[in-house]
Parts: C-alpha cells; sequence; structure tokens
C-alpha cells in the first residue's frame, strides 16, 4: 500500500485525494451512474465526476438522502449536471425497474461505478431469498451490469470512447481464501458474517475478470476494473459495531495515518473510471489509484467463469 503520501508508479497514493487523481481531466460530454451514491465514497464520487462536468446518476437506496446530496453539490457546483435515481441492489425487481427506467430515459452510459455495498450484516435473507452480502455487493451489480451493458457499447459505438465499469471490492477478499461457497451461500448455520463479505468481495474482483474477458473477446471498447477504495470510516460500518466505533474513536488519534477521509477513499475508483493513464486497461485490480495484485483465487479463471454461470442462474426470471 502506498500509504504516509509515498506515491505509486501512478504518482498517487494512498493520501490522494479524489480531486487529485483527476486533475485537469475534462468529462464533459460523459454519463456515469454510482451505486451507493447517498453517502461516504459514493457522494464524493458523484461529487468529483460532476466537478469533471461529467453527467452522473446518482442510484440510490435513500431517495431523502440522494437528493439532499444532490442540493449540496449543486449549491456549490451549479453546473453540476446530477440526477437522483431509486435502486435497491438487495432486489432484482428494483434492479430491474432502474435499469429499464435508465434506458427509458435515452441517456447513454460511459461509466459505470459499482460502489454500493454493505458489510458485516447479521445473517439476513434479501427479497430473492439470498444473503444480503452476496445478493447486494455482487449479484445486484452483476444483474445491474448485464442489463446495462447494451446501453454501454451503443454509447462507446457512437461516441468513439472508451467505456469503462468499475466495481468497488475490497482487500477483504483475501478473507475467503475457500473462494465462493456455492452451495452454502444461505447456509445460517455456519454463517460468519466478515467471512461472508469476503465472499461478497471476491465475488467483485472474478466478476470484474470475467467482465473484462468477455468485452475483450467481442472487441468492444468497454474496459472492466476492481478496486480497493481503503479503510474509510463511513456508513458502510454501520452494522460492525465494535469495528465502527473503534474506527469512529481512535481514527483521529491512533491509527490516523490508516484510515482514510471519503476524498481519499473515493480516490482509486475515481482515477480508474477518468484518468487517461488506464486507456485500455482492463481486468486489473487497483489500491491507493495503483495497480495491485489481489490473491491467487481472485485471479482464478475457472472460479469466476463458475460464479458467471452461476450469477446467471439466479438473475434468469422465473
Amino acid at each position: 500500500m502506498w500509504i504516509f503520501g509515498v506515491k505509486g508508479p501512478s504518482g498517487f497514493s494512498a493520501r490522494s485525494t479524489a480531486e487529485e487523481v483527476t486533475r485537469g481531466i475534462d468529462g464533459t460530454g460523459l454519463t456515469a451512474i454510482v451505486t451507493g451514491a447517498s453517502s461516504g465514497i459514493g457522494a464524493e464520487t458523484t461529487r468529483v465526476l460532476a466537478l469533471r462536468g461529467v453527467h452522473v446518476t446518482m442510484a440510490v437506496r435513500n431517495m431523502a438522502a440522494g437528493k439532499s446530496v444532490k442540493e449540496e453539490i449543486i449549491n456549490k457546483n451549479p453546473a453540476a449536471k446530477i440526477d437522483v435515481q431509486e435502486l435497491d441492489l438487495s432486489s432484482m425487481a428494483s434492479v430491474r425497474k432502474f435499469a429499464s427506467d435508465y434506458r427509458s430515459s435515452g441517456l447513454s452510459l460511459n461509466l459505470l461505478i459499482n460502489n454500493a455495498g454493505v458489510m458485516g450484516t447479521p445473517f439476513t435473507l434479501s427479497q430473492d431469498k439470498i444473503e444480503l452480502q452476496f445478493a447486494t455487493n455482487h449479484l445486484g451489480h452483476f444483474l445491474l451490469t448485464n442489463l446495462l451493458l447494451e446501453t454501454m457499447k451503443k454509447t462507446s459505438k457512437e461516441s468513439n470512447k472508451e467505456g469503462r465499469i468499475v466495481i468497488v471490492s475490497s482487500e477483504a477478499h483475501r478473507l475467503s481464501s475457500k473462494g465462493i461457497r456455492f452451495d452454502k451461500i444461505n447456509d445460517k448455520k455456519k454463517y460468519k458474517n466478515f467471512s461472508a463479505y469476503g465472499q461478497s468481495k471476491l465475488a467483485n474482483i472474478l466478476h470484474a475478470n470475467e467482465l473484462a474477458r468477455n468485452l475483450k473477446a467481442e472487441g468492444v471498447s468497454i474496459t472492466a476494473n476492481s478496486v480497493h477504495p481503503g479503510a474509510v470510516a463511513t456508513n458502510i460500518l454501520r452494522n460492525s459495531g465494535l469495528v465502527f466505533d473503534t474506527i469512529r474513536v481512535l481514527g483521529k488519534y491512533v491509527i490516523q495515518h490508516m484510515i482514510k477521509t471519503p476524498q481519499q477513499g473515493a480516490a482509486t475508483q475515481c482515477y480508474v473510471a477518468l484518468h487517461p493513464q488506464l486507456k485500455g486497461v482492463t481486468g486489473e485490480y487497483f489500491l491507493d489509484s495503483n495497480k495491485a495484485k489481489p490473491s491467487s483465487m481472485a485471479k482464478n479463471k475457472d472460479l469466476a467463469k463458475k460464479l458467471w454461470d452461476f450469477g446467471l442462474s439466479l438473475t434468469q426470471p422465473k
């Protein structure tokens, strides 16, 4: 990790902010969707993309919170182009409605930032009877991406601009050393909240890598990469009890150099979404706005293909 301000090969570090990594970049004419945009690094990603001229659709579960963030951004940047649209990633019906409404809007789509997530939740099943962290963090984004791919392909072809898909994962993917428990996703007896979180984050990297291979094989000018934003004290920790309280209390003092601000946490996904350094770069994993090496499990092509097929089976209309 490029901590303590030491810059990596990209010229950026863990201390770099989203504004810094996109400085001088003109995103005018580009369109983006940012999931989980009503707080934390999603809200900051929205703010910075809009600052660079990108037309952003905030995909949020809480519309009131989303509209509040939009209003705050526009108050400081009246030129910002921002829409707010409801999306609950734990519900396939909600994902399908969001995608349908977006396609009907006639908007193009250059950038898809799959940022939303939940962490460390007690065992809970989604509306579709799938373990909540796997359903929200991976499956909802898997379905959303597939439903919007044709729009992205059309945009890329007509604009002659590279499309980019950024999937927010985590170093916690290393917690899932045994891979994806395909036949035990909903096993309540053996459920461990942080192991399940790690599994969903491993799925994010596998998804990005398989998507990158598929798009490359099609000859489509769209890249897909995964990122670790870093340890950021945001609302994603709301279900983590003691972990959240410890970070909030000690973060300013004992571990202030390890915990990122939302401005720093949003940097890597903004870098991967907009920076010209990454033209044509696909199927990679980034942290601290630099390329990094994920676990060997995350690079397993057979596992990625199996997860892809598993995702298709779960998201096909019944």
